[in-house]
């Protein structure tokens, strides 16, 4: 197999864009890219354009009468009344011109990485335009209009014959690509995201473990609020490590959120740059470890898009081609964006020590996330412990 990996833009996933007050902002996509370039750790051999979903793909998870909705939608053609039953036209996601085209590129972006790594044609590959993980089969969500990932899944099942393991660290619950596997042994989820006891979507509890045949292939970490670096990397490497040794993928999806950080402006952790740095890294050594190698890595929510989001995403294709940058950011990057930002960029690739206060319930937060994940992995833990104990017997 081919080692090297590739990255999949174009300015066309800019396209996908509610308005210029809404919090998704695909510019990070922009900023990102440019933050790579302006230290020279890509070239433009590696980036690979994204192809448009079929109605044909998108049907594999997505209905046809939704798929339809979302194209007259696009086109001003659908009456408000029947916009908001498909969750189009709502002020988490608004409706704007060509949003069918704008969203089947996304999936389309997914899809090409998938194609790219399964043939052969490259080992890893990131689409930072995809990762929108809210999105049902017939109902837009959180401002997802379709679901890239679970496509890509589905897609991944009837083109490839693969299992594959999904693992979303967004500090949102992965809901719409859980719900679409959830009764499937041969995809297992893994989320681990703030709880929803105050955060959109409400759901992920550690007890959402699937159904039917897929009983035991969804987990989740909820994690509390205000948790820091530290205990969220504990449930991370602990999850992930158990899971995948049981699960045995073929492949491994992973969904990279950036909005566990403390600045992120919607979410109440008080994670650094270092779980960045940590998450691809995990993923990249996993891969290797049960895949040959076979990752495929999308983006996800993050909202503070000037001070974390290029720092954050641009650690995942810095890891995937093996190139470790630290200090300084790029003076020319800084000098490029800093006029448009309206806070002070960042200067150094990894956070200073003290960006926000001492969290008084430290000790309290990281007991009860240590709690969580042993409930959350008990049945992969009890079930060693019967091998065990039947191989002594």
């Amino acid at each position: 197999m081919n080692d090297t990996s590739l990255f999949v833009y174009s300015d066309e996933l800019l396209t996908y864009k509610f308005n210029d007050e809404h919090p998704f902002n695909q510019k990070r996509l922009k900023l990102t890219l440019d933050l790579l370039k302006k230290h020279h750790a890509i070239n433009d051999d590696q980036i690979i354009k994204p192809r448009m979903a079929t109605d044909a793909e998108l049907e594999l998870i997505h209905d046809h009468h939704y798929v339809n909705a979302v194209r007259l939608a696009g086109q001003g053609k659908l009456p408000p009344e029947k916009a908001v039953n498909y969750g189009l036209g709502t002020e988490d996601t608004p409706i704007f011109p060509k949003m069918h085209e704008a969203s089947a590129l996304l999936v389309g972006g997914t899809l090409t990485a998938v194609d790219a790594v399964m043939t052969g044609q490259s080992l890893h590959a990131l689409n930072l335009g995809g990762g929108l993980h809210h999105g049902f089969r017939g109902k837009a969500s959180g401002f997802c209009i379709y679901n890239d990932s679970s496509v890509a899944i589905k897609y991944l099942q009837k083109k490839y014959g693969a299992r594959v393991l999904y693992v979303d660290t967004d500090a949102h619950h992965g809901d719409g690509v859980q719900w679409s596997f959830y009764d499937d042994p041969d995809v297992c989820t893994l989320s681990i995201h703030e709880t929803g006891r105050y955060l959109f979507p409400g759901t992920g509890t550690i007890n959402e473990r699937g159904q039917g045949k897929g009983y035991g292939y969804s987990f989740n970490i909820p994690v509390d609020a205000f948790t820091e670096d530290e205990s969220w990397l504990e449930c991370y490497r602990a999850s992930f490590k158990e899971v995948i040794e049981y699960f045995k993928p073929d492949v491994i999806l992973t969904q990279n959120g950036a909005d566990s950080h403390y600045y992120d402006p919607l979410t109440h952790l008080s994670a650094t740059m270092k779980i960045f740095r940590e998450i691809p890294k995990l993923a990249h050594e996993m891969a290797h470890k049960y895949c040959e190698g076979r990752w495929i890595a999308v983006g996800g929510g993050g909202y503070d898009i000037w001070r974390v989001v290029p720092r954050a995403w641009a650690r995942v294709w810095l890891e995937m081609t093996n190139n470790d940058i630290s200090g300084p950011l790029s003076k020319e990057w800084l000098d490029s964006w800093q006029h448009e930002s309206p806070v002070p960029l960042p200067t150094e690739w990894d956070d200073m020590e003290d960006i926000y206060e001492p969290i008084p319930r430290k000790p309290e937060i990281t007991e009860k996330n240590a709690l969580t994940l042993e409930k959350a992995l008990y049945p992969i833990r009890s079930s060693k412990q019967t091998s065990k104990s039947n191989e002594q017997s």
